[in-house]
């Protein structure tokens, strides 16, 4: 069975990096707890717009913002499935559920499940 990933894309306002940073790091641990094999997040320095689509296109990035991108990695989509469920109703989590809390515009953010079908690793 090949791993399964989900990814994520958010325009976050630099202003909010550290708030951002303090929520990803709870999802992310909450993700782990719930048996997810790994989670990591990461801030753009070089995303540059294209003329067609590009990352900063497909979150309408606004100036002061910056583009994260995060994803985490399953051991399969039914444990995808069974994590994420369990993630959304975490009671530790619920706070940062709240739209008005969030550091970020939810409405330019995006997301999808992928299937792997090559995965290389160094010494591998």
């Amino acid at each position: 069975m090949s791993p399964y990933i989900d990814a994520i894309v958010i325009p976050v306002p630099r202003a909010q990096l550290d708030t951002y940073k303090r929520m990803s790091e709870e999802w992310g641990k909450a993700h782990l707890r719930y048996g997810a094999l790994y989670y990591s997040d990461s801030i753009s320095d070089d995303a540059q717009p294209g003329k067609v689509t590009s990352f900063p296109q497909a979150v309408q990035l606004q100036d002061g913002e910056v583009i994260a991108l995060a994803w985490v990695v399953y051991q399969s989509k039914a444990d995808r499935d069974r994590i994420g469920k369990a993630v959304m109703e975490d009671p530790q989590l619920k706070e940062s559920m709240d739209p008005s809390k969030m550091p970020f515009d939810g409405k330019r953010m995006f997301w999808g499940g992928f299937e792997t079908i090559i995965g290389l690793a160094a010494g591998h």
